[in-house]
């Protein structure tokens, strides 16, 4: 009788692969082998033990993986979306549609604080994170900033594994870089991380137009990792098992890696993760000087590449202080050269309030210094007037019309607006109210006081102007 007539038993034990000595010495004793060449045989096969795993099969990108890994989480959000669909008739029928979505993220504090992208969170109604092993937690949003692309979470566990972050200020151009997170997650139906590897492949990145939701992806590393979709919010690795970036963007034809995958730098993850778990939001910096814009002529391009052009000064902002003057060229600042707009816009992401910074211009011919002490948003110091608890007004001063570029001469800047009101009236922060019925609005308290004595009173018809242009809203105020 030979192996292919073996009992029942005796097949499955093989299929299964985990024959116990006893029978792996049967089994060549069936075949015509003694026990004595069996038990040689087993010898000389390799040990599974992962402490006999030879030496040279470890390699820095293995060693950085084991110690980054095990704070890899994934993300999974579910949002709801009201689709309206017509119909002949029916007309306008409007219902809720709930999507899922997926990323991925890293622990930074053993307390359950995770670092991830703002764009993965977005519009989340709930969110949820997997941890290596399959276990699921509730998480709580501390604080988003879109601008940064940068969110931070919160959930309920102690003494969890913490990723180590390093520095993205000395970067080497090829080097390794490792990124880890949970690509197709859906797909593949696993929670455990997956590592790519590749090298930097270039540092202070420009992406030159921002994303749909906002962010401004200057000043960025880049990896021939590859990361896909997924991939985003989760670390990006040195050799030494560092995180020096967050996975947020590739570029790519397809919609699939095709090596030009993207990394916040860790410093900047840093500074404005400490915004957000102390305030929940992240402190905006502001001199108050707008850039010329790179235009398609080519001649302009290579012009603009030796410095940044002064457009426009906000008046009594710190630059207007400080004596910059509308024609200047920044070509420095601090100790990073400025050699066009995206220089200028990397730079303000790495200021913070209250840093006084030392700013060289070229002005005339001569280049001089001035020093400039680093500001929030005139917005963000202006007194706030709150209105029926969803929506907080600020008035439209002369610092914040320039800033924003706000055509109407008065009005109340949105700075703030509930999420059930912004998606009901298509309003959003930023929006400024210029009119309400037929009155036009001067100022904040104005737009409060014309908008609670028309509550209760029927529809109400709302103007507003956003980037330049003025729409309207209808809406009743129970």
């Amino acid at each position: 009788m030979n192996v292919a007539t073996k009992p029942p038993a005796l097949r499955r034990t093989i299929r299964c692969g985990a024959l116990t000595h006893a029978l792996f010495v049967s089994l060549f004793a069936y075949q015509g082998a003694s026990p004595r060449a069996a038990e040689a045989q087993a010898a000389t096969r390799p040990d599974p033990r992962p402490e006999a795993i030879a030496a040279q099969r470890r390699t820095a990108i293995t060693d950085a993986t084991s110690k980054v890994s095990p704070a890899v989480v994934t993300v999974q959000t579910e949002a709801v979306q009201t689709v309206t669909t017509y119909d002949f008739f029916f007309g306008a029928q409007s219902r809720e549609q709930t999507s899922a979505g997926l990323g991925s993220g890293f622990i930074i504090r053993a307390d359950g604080v995770i670092l991830t992208n703002a764009h993965v969170i977005a519009g989340a109604r709930k969110i949820n994170v997997a941890m290596r092993d399959g276990q699921t937690y509730s998480a709580t949003l501390l604080g988003s900033d879109e601008l940064n692309d940068l969110a931070v979470l919160q959930i309920k566990a102690k003494n969890l594994p913490v990723a180590t972050l390093g520095t993205s200020r000395n970067l080497l151009i090829g080097e390794w870089a490792i990124a880890i997170g949970n690509p197709f997650g859906f797909v593949l139906g696993n929670t455990e991380p997956t590592v790519t590897a590749g090298v930097i492949s270039g540092t202070g990145r420009n992406l030159t137009a921002r994303t749909e939701g906002g962010a401004l992806y200057v000043d960025m590393i880049q990896t021939d990792a590859s990361i896909n979709q997924g991939n985003s919010g989760g670390p990006l690795v040195n050799s030494l098992g560092e995180v020096i970036g967050v996975n947020s963007a590739i570029y790519s034809p397809t919609g699939s890696s095709v090596g030009l995958g993207f990394a916040i730098p860790i410093d900047r993850a840093k500074r404005v993760a400490e915004d957000l778990i102390a305030h929940g939001k992240a402190r905006q910096p502001w001199i108050g000087v707008r850039i010329t814009e790179p235009g398609s002529d080519p001649n302009e391009r290579l012009v603009l590449n030796r410095g940044a052009v002064v457009s426009q000064v906000t008046p009594d902002s710190p630059a207007a202080t400080a004596g910059i003057r509308k024609g200047d060229m920044l070509i420095r600042s601090r100790d990073r050269a400025v050699k066009n707009s995206y220089d200028w816009e990397a730079e303000q992401l790495e200021l913070r309030v209250g840093d006084v910074v030392v700013l060289t211009l070229r002005r005339g011919g001569r280049e001089q210094q001035v020093r400039v002490t680093v500001a929030d948003r005139p917005e963000v110091t202006a007194q706030r007037v709150s209105v029926l608890k969803d929506l907080e007004l600020v008035d439209v001063t002369a610092a914040i019309r320039t800033e924003r570029s706000i055509r109407n001469a008065g009005g109340a800047l949105i700075v703030s607006v509930n999420g059930r009101v912004a998606e009901d009236l298509g309003i959003q922060n930023g929006d400024v109210i210029v009119q309400v019925m037929n009155t036009a609005i001067k100022d904040a308290r104005q737009a409060k006081q014309v908008l609670e004595a028309y509550s209760g009173k029927g529809r109400i018809r709302m103007f507003l102007e956003r980037r330049g242009q003025v729409f309207s809203t209808d809406f009743a105020i129970q």
